[in-house]
């Protein structure tokens, strides 16, 4: 059974730092992209990093891109998210989820390309 889970969400005050974890099983990360994605209450899920570690791509949104870095632990089968210099607009539950990586390797960019899900782990970021 394919499940993934995520860990590492809290309260942070604006400024700080997290590292959101999404560990695998039933699977191996490597095999697949992996996303996090995130939702604010009232509004749409919206992606914030996907990787292929396989063949070394990554993609982050604009909003979040030289905060975020999203990386893969094989030997873990865990993909991490470091995120610095935290904003209140942040703020969300953040999933982590697993798709099949498209050609030229590139990671799927849209929710509906992710097969499996994690439960979610929640973010506050005060102001």
């Amino acid at each position: 059974e394919v499940q993934l889970v995520e860990s590492g969400g809290g309260l942070v005050q604006a400024g700080g730092s997290l590292r959101l974890s999404c560990a695998g099983s039933g699977f191996t990360v490597d095999d697949y992209s992996i996303g996090w994605f995130r939702q604010a209450p009232g509004k749409e899920r919206e992606g914030v990093a996907r990787i292929a570690s396989r063949f070394g791509t990554t993609s982050y949104r604009d909003s979040v891109r030289g905060r975020f870095t999203i990386s893969s632990d094989n030997a873990k089968n865990t993909v991490h998210l470091q995120m610095n210099d935290l904003k209140p607009e942040d703020t969300a539950v953040y999933y982590c989820a697993a798709g099949r990586t498209l050609e030229m390797g590139i990671p799927p960019r849209h929710p509906y390309e992710y097969d499996y899900w994690g439960q979610g782990t929640q973010v506050t970021v005060s102001s």
